[in-house]
């Protein structure tokens, strides 16, 4: 493993510790063969050479995750890069294809997320961070690719997590090979869920785990041609029949037992239960209880889990009969009986339970008595009935009870298996072998003894295993190697299971003879192999033996050895319960026949578990292996302590030292041809300096050093053990000779700098003092200087002061006589302006006064003029309303309001037939009875006219003087009786009008009344459409037909209104067109009359056919690529306007809509890889989809309330009516801006029925599909360029080696590595390119980078969690450069179309960020997850931060202190199954809606939009060609 030969002084070596097994220390000093070493916690020790193993320096501060790839593999080698990785949370280590998993008791679902599932699918080996996943895929792939069948063997000491390793496995091979159950659960499931019934009954605490399952399980999971789960079978090896009646303290018995006492109180009461330590077989023990567990619980859970395994109520309660049957049987006590050595129940308490006993295994209590206490013994004359002493029959009773459980427990296993199923087709599957690891404790029995004999057989099997890996790798790399000797152990299992000496066999032989003992079977075993190195006999026992395993000596005492191997049923036990009333029970001892009893003399456990082993060990010969060690790391079941002693024995004992040891036979360091030149390129500068191939380099390095014994294979170099210490040796000295030219080079320098130092001081205290020399002369002339420039400033001064004081009083004098003369001007001026202001002011006032006196004058002249005017107005008015010419206008004005009234009548009976005649009776009676009044007043108006003429002319016929005053005073009477006939005419009219007035109160009350019958004619409407919806249900065809001809012959009516209609009828329809006040029912009659059904029975049939002919003409012209109109997709667009002129969207049935869908569903299949046709599709459909959002409103919405009230229209004729009014109102096809018309916004929307609601939810779930096709087509576009974004570093660094010679290389490979970043560059332009060229809305393919840059996000960030050789410096320059190409694309792009897309790769950012980040050590938790790193979690930090190496400086990842932080937090936050997980998810769900659509996308302008010739010539397709204004 090591050769200490190579250990020199200064050397970094591990010595022995009795506490920690290895530590760390520092060689000081070499005598001879011994070495004197100062460990790292300060203690010096002297060893010897041999003992000592060197440390590799040089290794990754997080371990390795193949140990393999360790410098040096040895133990303390292997013990530390365990401890390193476990301190990192990282459980998962590679031996080669060896998985170690340590079990950290804690939570850690990040681990077994679905997606880390997806992760490590098809993953190759070694790919990324060790996991059981990836052994899982393994096997899964091997059995797919090769047929042939696998197994995993999990192994490991109690508590070290077998079971839970076996879940994990069993989780993701039904992740690969599930499918949905055709009935009920899957096979996986149906294996799954019968863990929970298995545990109840198999598992139990042990002094190491509170789950120790206490037996092997060997899972069978069979696999299909299509490499899917079709059957599963599950076998049990070797159950601890002895725990149901021997427990020690601080175990428990198995879980059921205390289940069964924590069940309801009803189930308690049904079976006489009570606190588990009033039963004699678990009051052994004073635990009953596990912390955190509530066994109450867990019973429920247990039924739950029988109900889903398929074990019925009635075969429940007779399991639990059975678990408390024997509870009851082991509170009997015996006591001494009448005769000699007889025995009976020991007290009234024993009588009670051996009574319950009975009863709960429905038998008869005298003879169950009779089984425990007596025996029967036939000879050839008679038949003799021996009675069992007190202690013989509780020896009996604790058979009947360990017999009992195990024939339970097997009937578990065979009824989970029938409820499995098994599929006998299969002819490959993958076996799970969770079985119990080697165990030697203070008291070892037969249990230990078969388990450890176990542990031999799988030792072998992983020893041939292992020996045979490592020839396939050397051949692999064609090297040439010798036999290696193969580590066997035969010797120990020709010692164990030999025929006919070994050790079983004589365990067998002595259990025939009724009078062995312990003792004798010792002395047989002493005797038989005194002479085999593999047996021992202890000095201070007489009874003990000690066999020498391959993870050493266990002592064994063989007290029970023969009681626990007998295997056979007392016939009692079988008469008694065979004869049960209880099927169940009586099921568990089915009768034997005699032949068998005849043919089997002797049947025992060993004989038994050893078939059991052979069968088992031919099925995993069968099988390709894959092994999983489960490593327990510390005995009090807590989480992050590493207990190296207790590791170093289970690597022992799992076998994992010795295929190390096996390893180390061979060529134990390998090491790639790039990783050797790096490491040992040093130590021939001229083999870098040249262009030599890497394998000859490696060569000639090796030959300059004189190793021998090296292979070199294809891509590694392969080195014997020792080889690579005496290399590193070498390296140090070129190291340490470099060190001393360099430290001698640095002393030179600091010297040197020294005397410069020295002499620059020197020359700077010489000038100093010359310049403080020269500074004091210069004060001295400064001084005198400065006096003289004193004086003569003083004199100056004093010149100057008795000048300024002259000067001042000057300048005060002509001041004070300049201001009085200021002040006497101003005064005037002031005196000056308040006089001319005065003026003006009673100046202003004097015109304003004239002027309101004149303008008042004016005003009243006017005022009088004007009055007079009007008061001969005001006569000449009042004489003409005394004439009679007024009253005749005021009856005209009558008339017509009466002829008004008539007509509106008139109309509202025609409405209102059945409701109104009575109304209408009295209508007409009023209207004659005031055409009779109007023709009196016009005959008496006559008369009166005539009679003036009379007058007249009489008057003036008359003599003037004789007879003048008779014609006088006959024309004053005509004159007074015309007047008094008028009079009596005024009164009459002024009764009409009063009766008119009544009538038109009763008008009014009747109006009201129609109203209201109106709105219960409304509610009765809508009963009736809907009865005649569901009519329409019912004849769905009929139906059809009759919508489109009412459509066809809606539009006969628009385009000859007039044809149809009477005069009549013409003028009342274009009154309701123009007036919307009364509802038509002259049209509506007119319309059904029989003049015209003749006329439109006819071209009915031909304006269907022609429909369905234009319908078939627009699918055959959509089905072909129409291209686009500028930026308007011609086919969207000539759809909506057929869909708008065939009024479809009203339509109650058709099938024009189910036609387009079925036609854009047909295109899309075809071409679901084709991202241009996809494209053009996507552009139609969404367009389609805007047009129908902005223009169709459901059946009866809000919208239709405002037209309601403005219109009396609105009822039920009214609609009738309403919809035969030709061409529909507000259809306007320009829906642009600037457009007349108004646009979008002004566009009445259209009614929608159901047809048209549903076209428009199959329109949108073909948007959302057709977007996401594009999208994942883009997606497995990139796949495999982002698979080689990722892979390409590891790949290709094998090139970029160290070294000026090889800088053009390097430039080349970094050129090569950049190509792949822009072929994804490439794929996002062209894509680009054809989303914009087929006329995508922005906003959709804004949505469609923005998930493609999540995706590529997705990937990046994941691979770099996985893969520990991604997370590295040069790694993260290379993404740099790649994000850098990404970034310029989205530039390019714009916002416009990228919109947010780079900032969905912000994890990848910040991650790249930290590992190309300088002085990481300094950087504190804080900076790095709020500065450097915001958006990543605390478990995505502490996984980069782990898993960072610098594979260019060598420089550390963040401070222990950091890491130590985030672990804390981490543990804080442990429940929180999201934020455990570090993996992102891939988000495949559509982020968009209709609404979102609507609102972004731009107003388009369909009306000048060509048709496609095919229907242009169409004389049927007319409306769709553009308006000419």
């Amino acid at each position: 493993m090591g050769t200490p030969v190579n250990i020199i002084a200064g050397s970094h070596v591990w010595v022995q510790d009795p506490a920690l097994a290895w530590i760390h220390g520092q060689v000081t000093k070499i005598n001879g063969q011994e070495v004197e070493i100062e460990r790292n916690d300060g203690k010096k020790v002297v060893t010897k050479l041999s003992k000592l193993y060197p440390k590799d320096t040089e290794a990754p501060a997080g371990g390795v995750d193949d140990m393999t790839k360790l410098s040096y593999l040895h133990e303390p080698g292997v013990l530390e890069n365990l401890k390193l990785r476990y301190e990192l949370n990282e459980i998962y280590t590679y031996t080669g294809n060896i998985l170690i998993a340590i079990n950290p008791f804690q939570k850690l679902p990040h681990l077994y997320h679905q997606h880390m599932m997806q992760q490590y699918r098809g993953a190759p080996l070694g790919e990324l961070s060790p996991h059981v996943f990836a052994v899982a895929d393994v096997a899964y792939r091997a059995m797919i690719n090769e047929g042939k069948s696998n197994s995993i063997l999990v192994s490991g000491e109690s508590g070290a997590g077998k079971t839970e390793t076996t879940k994990m496995l069993m989780q993701y091979l039904a992740f690969l090979g599930g499918r949905a159950a055709t009935e009920g659960r899957t096979v996986e499931q149906q294996v799954l869920e019968s863990n929970p019934v298995l545990e109840a009954f198999g598992n139990a605490k042990t002094v190491r785990n509170n789950n120790s399952s206490r037996f092997g399980k060997f899972v069978e999971i069979q696999f299909d041609k299509q490499g899917r789960i079709s059957g599963a079978a599950i076998r049990t090896y070797l159950l601890e029949r002895s725990r149901v009646c021997q427990v020690s303290d601080p175990e428990r018995n198995y879980h059921c037992f205390y289940l069964l006492c924590a069940a309801p109180k009803e189930e308690i009461d049904k079976y006489k239960l009570g606190h588990p330590k009033s039963f004699h077989y678990l009051n052994q023990s004073k635990c009953h209880e596990l912390v955190g567990i509530s066994d109450a619980h867990d019973y429920l859970a247990t039924r739950r889990a029988m109900d889903i395994v398929g074990i019925s109520k009635t075969e429940q309660e007779a399991i639990f009969r059975v678990v408390a049957a024997i509870l009851h049987l082991g509170n009997i006590d015996f006591g001494k009986g009448k005769e000699i050595d007889s025995s009976i129940p020991k007290d009234d308490k024993s009588k009670f339970h051996l009574k319950t006993t009975a009863e709960l295994l429905m038998c008869d209590p005298v003879a169950l008595e009779d089984a425990l206490c007596k025996r029967v013994m036939i000879t050839p004359e008679e038949v003799i009935k021996r009675s069992l002493d007190p202690l013989s029959a509780a020896v009996s009773r604790d058979g009947l009870a360990k017999t009992l459980y195990s024939r339970l427990f097997d009937w578990l296993v065979d009824k989970i298996n029938k409820s499995i199923g098994q599929d006998h087709k299969s002819k490959c599957l993958i076996g799970v072998l969770d079985i119990y690891g080697f165990e030697s404790f203070k008291h070892n029995s037969f249990e230990q003894f078969c388990i450890n004999f176990t542990n031999e057989k799988l030792q072998q099997h992983f020893n041939q295993h292992v020996f045979k890996m490592e020839q396939e790798e050397y051949t692999k790399e064609a090297i040439n190697w010798s036999y290696i000797e193969f580590v066997d152990n035969q010797d120990v299992l020709d010692l164990i299971e030999k025929k006919p000496g070994g050790i079983i066999a004589l365990l067998d032989e002595a259990c025939m003879f009724p009078k062995s003992t312990h003792e004798t079977f010792s002395n047989k075993l002493y005797q038989t192999f005194k002479n085999n190195k593999r047996f021992v006999k202890p000095k201070l026992s007489r009874t003990d033996f000690t066999v020498a395993h391959y993870a050493g000596e266990v002592q064994y005492q063989s007290d029970q050895f023969l009681d626990k191997n007998k295997d056979y049923v007392v016939p009692e036990y079988q008469d008694l319960l065979g004869a049960s009333g209880c099927p169940f029970v009586a099921g568990l001892f089915p009768p034997i026949a005699e032949e068998t009893t005849k043919s089997s003399k002797f049947s025992s456990i060993g004989s038994r578990f050893k078939l059991q082993l052979q069968q088992l060990m031919e099925t995993l010969n069968a099988t390709e292996p894959h092994y999983i060690r489960c490593v327990k790391p510390n005995n009090l079941l807590k989480p992050a302590i590493f207990e190296n002693q207790n590791i170093m024995q289970q690597l022992r004992c799992g076998g994992v030292l010795e295929a190390i040891r096996i390893s180390c036979a061979g060529y134990p360091t390998r090491r790639p041809f790039f990783e050797f030149i790096n490491r040992f390129g040093l130590l021939a500068p001229e083999v870098l300096e040249g262009h030599y191939d890497e394998k000859l380099a490696c060569n000639k390095i090796l030959e300059k050093k004189g190793i021998k014994g090296f292979q070199v294979g294809k891509t590694k170099v392969f080195l014997r053990a020792g080889q690579m210490a005496e290399l590193d040796a070498h390296r140090a000295e070129v190291l340490s000779s470099a060190a001393k030219i360099i430290q001698r080079r640095t002393r030179t320098h600091i010297a040197r700098k020294h005397f410069i130092d020295v002499r620059e001081a020197t020359i700077y205290m010489q000038s100093f003092c010359r310049s403080r020399l020269a500074c004091k002369i210069y004060a001295t002339v400064k001084r005198k200087a400065a006096a003289i420039k004193v004086q003569r400033n003083t004199l100056r001064f004093q010149a100057r002061k008795a000048y300024t004081t002259l000067r001042i009083s000057v300048l005060v004098i002509q001041t004070g006589l300049r201001t009085m003369d200021a002040c006497n001007k101003f005064r005037f001026r002031r005196q000056t302006k308040a006089a001319t202001i005065i003026q003006a002011r009673w100046r202003c006032h004097r015109a304003s006064s004239y002027y309101r006196k004149l303008k008042r004058g004016t005003i009243l002249a006017q005022c009088r003029l004007r009055g007079r005017i009007a008061k001969s107005e005001l006569r000449k008015l009042k004489m003409a309303a005394r004439e009679t010419g007024a009253l005749k206008e005021a009856k005209d004005k009558l008339e017509k309001q009466l002829e008004e009234l008539t007509w509106r009548l008139q109309l509202e009976k025609r409405l209102r037939t059945d409701l109104e005649e009575t109304k209408t009776q009295e209508i007409t009676k009023l209207q004659n009875l005031m055409e009779e009044m109007q023709k009196k007043v016009d005959e008496t108006n006559a008369q009166l006219v005539k009679e003036r003429e009379a007058a007249k002319k009489a008057i003036e016929e008359a003599p003037p003087l004789i007879q003048e005053t008779p014609v006088y005073v006959e024309d004053t009477k005509k004159v007074e009786s015309l007047a008094v006939e008028i009079d009596g005419l005024k009164a009459s009219l002024q009764n009409e009008q009063e009766i008119s007035e009544d009538l038109r109160k009763k008008f009014a009350e009747a109006q009201e009344c129609i109203e209201e019958r109106r709105e219960k004619l409304e509610e009765t409407e809508k009963k009736v459409h809907q009865l005649q919806d569901s009519l329409h249900r019912l004849e769905e065809k009929l139906n059809n037909l009759e919508s489109e001809n009412k459509v066809l012959r809606q539009q006969a009516v628009s385009i000859a209104p007039n044809k149809f209609l009477s005069g009549r009828s013409r003028s009342i329809m274009q009154r309701t067109d123009s007036g919307h006040s009364f509802t038509d029912t002259k049209m509506h009659v007119d319309l059904h009359s029989s003049s015209f059904s003749e006329v439109d029975d006819k071209p009915q049939k031909s304006l269907n056919e022609k429909q369905q002919e234009n319908q078939e003409l627009l699918i055959r012209c959509i089905s072909q690529p129409l291209g686009f109109s500028g930026n308007r997709p011609i086919a969207a667009c000539i759809i909506y306007k057929c869909l708008l002129q065939w009024r479809s969207f009203e339509v109650e049935r058709t099938s024009v809509f189910d036609r387009i869908i079925q036609t854009i569903g047909h295109a899309i299949e075809k071409i679901q890889d084709n991202n241009d046709m996809l494209a053009y599709w996507l552009s139609n459909a969404s367009t389609l989809l805007l047009l129908l959002q902005r223009t169709l409103k459901a059946s009866g919405a809000a919208g239709m309330a405002p037209l309601r009230r403005r219109s009396s229209s609105a009822t039920l004729f009214g609609r009738m009516s309403h919809s035969f009014r030709g061409t529909p109102q507000g259809v306007n096809l320009s829906f642009g801006n600037g457009m007349p018309g108004g646009g979008v916004e002004t566009l009445r929307q259209v009614e929608a029925k159901y047809p048209a609601l549903l076209f428009k939810q199959q329109l949108t779930a073909y948007v959302e599909k057709i977007y996401g096709m594009i999208r994942d087509n883009l997606k497995k576009e990139i796949s495999p360029l982002l698979g080689l974004c990722i892979q390409a570093p590891r790949t290709s660094r094998a090139s970029l080696v160290k070294g000026s010679s090889r800088s053009v290389a390097n430039t080349a490979g970094q050129q090569a590595l950049i190509a792949h970043w822009q072929g994804i560059v490439k794929s996002l332009g062209i894509f680009l390119d054809t989303l914009k060229a087929n006329n995508v809305p922005p906003f959709l393919v804004r949505k469609v980078f923005t998930q493609i840059f999540s995706f590529i996000n997705v990937q990046l960030f994941n691979s770099l969690l996985l893969r520990r050789e991604c997370c590295s410096f040069s790694n993260g320059e290379y993404v740099k450069a790649g994000l850098a190409e990404l970034e310029n694309w989205c530039g390019v792009a714009t916002d416009e179309y990228a919109g947010s897309a780079w900032d969905e790769l912000k994890h990848i950012r910040q991650a790249i960020g930290f590992l190309v980040i300088h002085q990481k050590p300094k950087k504190t938790l804080d900076e790095i997850s709020h500065d450097l790193c915001p958006v990543l979690s605390i478990q995505q930090l502490y996984r980069i931060s782990t898993m960072y190496w610098d594979d260019k400086y060598g420089t550390h990842s963040v401070s222990s202190d950091v890491i130590s932080k985030m672990r804390v937090l981490m543990t804080e936050d442990s429940n929180n199954a999201v934020s455990n997980s570090f993996l992102l998810d891939d988000d495949s769900s559509i982020p968009f809606s209709v609404d979102e659509i609507s609102k972004s996308m731009e107003q388009i302008d369909i009306a000048d939009v060509e048709p496609p010739s095919q229907i242009g010539e169409n004389s049927g397709f007319s409306f769709l060609l553009p308006r000419i204004e």
